[in-house]
C-alpha cells in the first residue's frame, strides 16, 4: 500500500475539493441558473425603488430581503458553499466574517449615535466658532 492509498480522501484543503454536478451549486447549468436568478434579483431592486408596487415606507425593507436573498444567490451558486460536511471550513469562514462585519457596522452605528455626548454646546461656542461651522 502506497501513501496515497492510505490517505483520507476528505483530507484537502479548503476550496480544493472537486465540484459536484449533482450539487444545487455546481456546474455550468448551476452557473447558468445563478446568473439568471442574479439578473431577475437586481431587476427585482431597481423596479421596487423606482415604481409606486410597493407602500413608500417598505422600499428598505423589500430591498435589504433582495440583497440577502442576491447574496445567498451568490453563496451556493457561484462560491459554491454549502451546508455538505466538505465545506464545513468555508462555512466557519463565512460565519467569521459575517461576525466582523456585523461587529464593524453595529459599532460605528453605536459611536454614530453617541457623538453627541463628546461635542460642545453651542452656548459655549463663540461667534467665531459657529460662523466656522456654518461653512
Amino acid at each position: 500500500m502506497t501513501q496515497t492509498e492510505t490517505t483520507d480522501q476528505n483530507d484537502a484543503a479548503p476550496g480544493a475539493e472537486e465540484i459536484n454536478v449533482a450539487e444545487s451549486g455546481g456546474g455550468f447549468r448551476a452557473y447558468l441558473i445563478g446568473y439568471g436568478l442574479a439578473l431577475l434579483l437586481t431587476a427585482a431592486s431597481f423596479y421596487a425603488a423606482q415604481s409606486d408596487f410597493i407602500y413608500a415606507p417598505a422600499i428598505i425593507s423589500a430591498l435589504v430581503v433582495l440583497a440577502i436573498a442576491q447574496m445567498g444567490v451568490h453563496l451556493v451558486f457561484f462560491l459554491h458553499i454549502t451546508t455538505g460536511p466538505d465545506n464545513t471550513n468555508n462555512v466557519i469562514a463565512l460565519a467569521f466574517g459575517v461576525m466582523v462585519v456585523g461587529l464593524v457596522v453595529l459599532g460605528s452605528i453605536w459611536i454614530m449615535g453617541h457623538l453627541h455626548e463628546n461635542t460642545m454646546p453651542r452656548e459655549n461656542m463663540t461667534r467665531e466658532e459657529m460662523l466656522q461651522m456654518q461653512r
